[in-house]
């Protein structure tokens, strides 16, 4: 009887093998498979992210194309006519396109003259007396600055203005009139008038 209840197990323990090996071959086929799809995925993101660092500015060269082209038209107008009047019209207008091209990329001049400096977007060059503006005011933009979105792409170059030195006060005689200050290495003293001739 033993060995009649033997004989009946091995075939259940071999097909119990068999199907344990199925499914183990399976999962192995569908790992190696995965893990093939995932470094294909890897690597096709990867070039994405190079394509997308080469050609990032691509938008931006094209928009600025036309640009361009308005300043090659105002060269080339600047060899066939004298009219300053016509040619400051044409550079002006480049430059509005500019400003506008700009702030559709999000990026917007400093705001700088006539505000009080700020070293976070202002860049001192240098400072002037100034007795129409409060100390510490912008008074003259060398170069505008930049900002993309909340990063300074570069700051305004400006001068600031300085407290004017006030004007040295006159000394008073004692009887109130004004008298110049003495000049260096004279006596100091007062010049007696000549008496009448032949005193």
């Amino acid at each position: 009887m033993a060995n009649e209840a033997e004989k009946t197990e091995e075939p259940v323990e071999l097909d119990e093998l068999r199907r344990l090996r199925t499914e183990l071959e399976e999962a192995t086929d569908q790992a190696l498979r995965s893990r093939a799809e995932l470094e294909n995925y890897r690597k096709r993101m990867q070039r994405e992210m190079e394509d997308e660092r080469r050609y990032a500015n691509l938008r931006l060269i094209r928009e600025l194309l036309p640009v361009l082209d308005n300043v090659q038209r105002a060269i080339t107008a600047a060899g066939q006519t004298s009219d300053a009047e016509t040619l400051l019209r044409g550079f002006k207008m480049v430059a509005q396109q500019l400003d506008a091209l700009l702030e559709q990329h999000h990026c917007r001049r400093i705001d700088a003259l006539h505000c009080e400096f700020d070293p976070s977007v202002h860049e001192a060059i240098a400072q002037q007396p100034s007795a129409e503006h409060p100390p510490n005011t912008v008074v003259h933009v060398a170069r505008s600055g930049y900002q993309l979105h909340d990063r300074i792409v570069r700051p305004s170059q400006v001068v600031v203005a300085a407290a004017a030195p006030r004007p040295a006060a006159a000394e008073s005689a004692p009887g109130g009139t004004g008298v110049s200050p003495v000049a260096e290495g004279s006596s100091g003293e007062t010049p007696v008038p000549p008496g009448p001739a032949g005193a």
